[in-house]
Order: C-alpha cells, then sequence, then structure tokens
C-alpha cells in the first residue's frame, strides 16, 4: 500500500500534465488571483520590486508549460508572452524542492537543475526573492502540502537536470 505522501506524488504526476490543456486565459486568472491573494504582505511591502518593469518566463519543461511575469504596480501580472529578460527553467520535480524548500536553491542552480537565462543578475533577484519569502504565507494546508510531497521527491532522489 502507498504512503499518502508517495500517494500524493502519484497523482500529481498523473494530474500535472493536464494544466497544459488548461487555456491559457483559465491559467492566467488563477494564478494571477491566487499569487496576488498569498503574496498580498510581500507585494504591499515592495518585496517584488525587482520585477517592476521586468518580466520574467517561468519554464516547467516537463510539463510544457510556460508563464511569463512582472510586477506591475505591486500586482503580479501573468502574460502567456512578453520581452522577457530573464527565464527560469525546470522540471515540476525542482520547482516543487525549491518551493517546499526540501533543496537549496543554490545547489538546484549549481547542478543545473534549475536554469537561469538571460539577465542573471535579475535571476538571482529573483533567486533570493523566492528564498526570502516567508512559507506561514502560505494557508497552512497549502505549505503542508507543500512540504510533504516535496519531502517524498527528497526521499525517492527522482529529481533530475533540465531536460533529463
Amino acid at each position: 500500500m502507498l504512503k499518502p505522501r508517495a500517494h500524493l506524488l502519484k497523482l500529481g504526476e498523473r494530474l500535472l500534465p493536464l494544466a497544459a490543456r488548461t487555456p491559457f486565459t483559465l491559467q492566467r486568472i488563477a494564478l494571477e488571483r491566487s499569487l496576488n491573494q498569498v503574496f498580498a504582505e510581500p507585494l504591499a511591502d515592495h518585496a517584488f520590486e525587482a520585477l517592476e518593469g521586468h518580466w520574467m518566463r517561468l519554464e516547467v519543461v516537463d510539463l510544457k508549460l510556460a508563464w511569463c511575469l512582472s510586477c506591475d504596480r505591486q500586482k503580479l501580472r501573468i502574460a502567456e508572452q512578453a520581452p522577457v529578460q530573464v527565464t527560469i527553467r525546470g522540471n515540476w520535480r525542482e520547482f516543487l524542492l525549491l518551493a517546499s524548500r526540501q533543496e537549496d536553491p543554490d545547489t538546484l542552480f549549481f547542478r543545473r537543475r534549475l536554469v537561469i537565462e538571460g539577465d542573471t543578475e535579475l535571476g538571482l533577484a529573483i533567486k533570493n526573492l523566492i528564498d526570502s519569502l516567508d512559507p506561514d504565507l502560505l494557508p497552512s494546508w497549502l505549505w503542508k502540502l507543500l512540504q510533504g510531497a516535496g519531502q517524498e521527491v527528497a526521499l525517492t532522489g527522482r529529481a533530475q537536470p533540465v531536460g533529463a
């Protein structure tokens, strides 16, 4: 019998690829609303100022998902295409390890499991921003879910370099 975290990971492996079939407009609406709500406090404190007037592309290679992200007047904005200055690319498991704090961001980038291309100074500022965000900003159920799934990925060691 699968452990609950292993079951959750298996379910994620089946459901996450369906996100690529979701119309971009729905992805944008869901992401903008969620991100702006969850990060309302850091946005009000200008924590995302590195993205003011700049676009970052976030690519989840193995899921064939990508979003362009910017900050405009203390609101995060999502676009399908934009004149990006930096791209951060990786597989979903690596982003999960990053979000759940199961792996140090520097290790993920050093081992090329996450890749920054373009304006590396902006990319490093964004990496530092992500690393500085307080997990307590997330609803407790979501943080527990992320931690559990991240721990399972860390235990199974199935995270891989980009493109592998």
